[in-house]
């Protein structure tokens, strides 16, 4: 579904990633892993269109997207949900969910897709007149994730979810994660938590000074002694 080829992306004279190769095949729950600095974010906004790369390319189902604006990628069926949560404190959940959808969506589908955001994050659909603003940390991301889920994507980009939660909300986070995946979207999933993402991906990426250092199978990287040894605190 997702194919990143040769990548590299400079931030003026800092080069940020070089020459990044990573896949994500449908279906899958990929994480990619890697410390404060490394690249994560820079690449997830060099796919959804954020930022545009230096060199290489991105394709998605098979076209050629590099470069392609944020707002017509997510027409194309990918949603970046970002690390700050990028959200209106003076908006209610149920506004939020709404500047999420296409335009022109039928409302009868646009109800569809609510009643799947609150059958992942029950939550919310008691506090859709309630301002995000006054929401907790962990109320907010799920009021981002579902702002991305309310575009239907194919693809959902996520950045650092569960960074800052409590580890009670942080596992709730994780777990709706695998339950998205299991109903047919595809995830990229950008954590520096590498034992919580492990847990629940297929496959995941080591990203280290912008180059891709590491990748394999879950069960692989766990046993890898440097995954071990840095991510994994053994």
């Amino acid at each position: 579904m997702l194919e990143i080829t040769d990548l590299s992306y400079s931030y003026g004279r800092a080069r940020v990633l070089r020459d990044v190769s990573l896949s994500v095949d449908s279906g899958e729950l990929v994480a990619l892993l890697g410390t404060n600095g490394a690249g994560k974010t820079t690449l997830l906004k060099n796919i959804s269109g954020l930022l545009s790369p230096d060199s290489g390319t991105v394709q998605f189902k098979g076209a050629d997207i590099t470069g392609t604006p944020a707002h017509e990628t997510w027409s194309q069926g990918i949603a970046h949900v970002p690390e700050d949560r990028k959200l209106f404190g003076s908006m209610t959940v149920e506004e939020t969910l709404e500047i999420g959808a296409h335009r022109g969506i039928p409302s009868a589908e646009r109800a569809e897709l609510e009643s799947r955001v609150f059958d992942i994050f029950p939550d919310l659909e008691d506090r859709l007149s309630q301002q995000v603003g006054t929401m907790s940390g962990g109320q907010q991301q799920m009021v981002s994730m579902s702002r991305g889920l309310m575009a239907d994507p194919e693809l959902l980009l996520l950045d650092e979810p569960t960074l800052g939660l409590a580890p009670d909300l942080a596992d709730r986070i994780l777990k709706s994660i695998g339950r998205i995946c299991e109903e047919g979207v595809t995830v990229l999933l950008v954590s520096q938590q590498a034992l919580q993402a492990l847990e629940i991906a297929d496959r995941g990426y080591v990203l280290e000074n912008g180059e891709i250092t590491l990748s394999g199978a879950v069960s692989e990287l766990k046993e890898t002694d440097s995954v071990r040894e840095a991510y994994l605190g053994m």
